[in-house]
């Protein structure tokens, strides 16, 4: 990944006070929110840089592993083929011998699909001129408010078509759970979970705003 810096070190490690622990601490979502993506209009001094949506097939391919999951599947289904054209069994009854875990793989395949989707449908990441909010979750819809005072660096990584994800690293004390914040959450980073917006069109914009958004929150 990409490091993003908004700051020489020195000043940075000046503005970033540690905040109190309740500013990362999930917040449940109402019937109905006061404005889209957040628990609460904006107030007058604070500014809304930028929100969106994960690209969902990207966060099917890297967050739920749809491409692996079909290929496992693949792999299982070639193999009881060659099984049973082994054994001799004849063209028709081998296919109707398949339709059953075809079925399956298939019925496997569209209900991790169906996840990725409604995740990415269910979850807007917001940047302001003074915080990330992550407005998360399918059934249980949560909101993680993060100040700009509150991210001590980023890293960008690059995929294909100018989509990407970038992982906050969190100052301070404060954690979040890892899986509190999963798909959203940096990989293999389970001791210090490290907020991820993942699978964003047009990552670089969304990098640049983020730099320059965190740039001003320190001056």
């Amino acid at each position: 990944m990409t490091t993003l810096r908004a700051a020489p070190r020195a000043a940075h490690r000046e503005a970033l006070a540690p905040p109190p622990a309740r500013t990362l601490v999930p917040v449940p979502e109402h019937e109905f929110e006061a404005a889209p993506g957040l628990p609460e209009p904006l107030p007058a001094d604070e500014t809304l840089l930028w929100q969106g949506q994960p690209h969902w097939p990207t966060l099917a391919r890297d967050a739920f592993h749809l491409r692996a999951i079909a290929l496992y599947f693949c792999v299982l289904l070639a193999w009881r083929t060659a099984e049973l054209a082994a054994s001799g069994l004849a063209p028709l009854p081998l296919l109707a011998q398949m339709a059953g875990p075809l079925l399956l793989a298939a019925a496997g395949l569209g209900t991790v699909a169906l996840l990725a989707w409604l995740s990415a449908r269910t979850t807007c990441y917001t940047i302001t001129s003074r915080r990330v909010v992550m407005r998360v979750g399918i059934v249980l819809t949560v909101t993680f408010n993060l100040p700009h005072r509150c991210i001590a660096g980023a890293a960008l990584h690059r995929g294909r078509a100018g989509r990407g994800s970038i992982a906050l690293q969190l100052a301070g004390p404060d954690r979040i759970a890892w899986l509190q914040l999963w798909p959203h959450v940096r990989p293999w980073q389970l001791r210090r979970a490290q907020p991820l917006l993942r699978a964003l069109p047009q990552v670089d914009e969304v990098a640049a705003l983020l730099v320059a958004a965190q740039r001003d929150a320190v001056v």
